[in-house]
């Protein structure tokens, strides 16, 4: 095969995947358009899927109680160190040695949305919200105390006695 030969077939390939890369970005090109203007309509247009994660949140009920008896589980079962629970040892009424929870610490900064931690909750006492909007300029903005300010433990259900 001569070197003009060679020649032509290489231009003939290289014109073929070009027509082919112009014909992709005419069908792009000539799409229907479907940029939503998000600020605007998110509330008609947004859908969030149901297994969304976005930040982590402790739910308190009446009274500012929560679920969270500060076991530890969810710090230890986090991957990466998101979430670092303080708590502390006080006596109840009866004498009784309880673990307490002072301070719920999660940096959503850090956080990969694994759900570990609230699979490892054998209360229930934390899950994730699907609040996405959480961008902020300053990193600091991004550790969280999800305990509110004079939140405690919820009261145990009391039982039924059989007759």
């Amino acid at each position: 095969m001569s070197k003009f030969t060679k020649y032509i077939k290489r231009y003939w390939r290289s014109t073929e995947s070009l027509a082919g890369g112009l014909d992709t970005s005419m069908k792009v090109f000539l799409r229907k358009k479907v940029t939503e203007q998000y600020p605007e309509n998110r509330h008609t247009t947004l859908y969030i899927p149901e297994r969304h994660r976005a930040e982590l949140m402790m739910p308190h009920y009446e009274q500012n109680h929560h679920h969270c008896i500060a076991c530890g589980l969810c710090q230890m079962a986090c991957p990466n160190g998101t979430i670092h629970v303080v708590s502390e040892m006080r006596e109840d009424a009866d004498g009784k040695k309880k673990k307490v929870l002072v301070r719920y610490e999660y940096d959503l900064g850090s956080c990969m949305f694994c759900q570990l931690c609230v699979n490892a909750c054998p209360h229930g006492a934390i899950r994730f919200t699907y609040d996405f909007e959480n961008a902020v300029f300053e990193r600091e903005k991004l550790l969280l105390t999800l305990n509110k300010a004079g939140s405690s433990l919820a009261p145990a259900p009391e039982k039924k006695v059989n007759q």
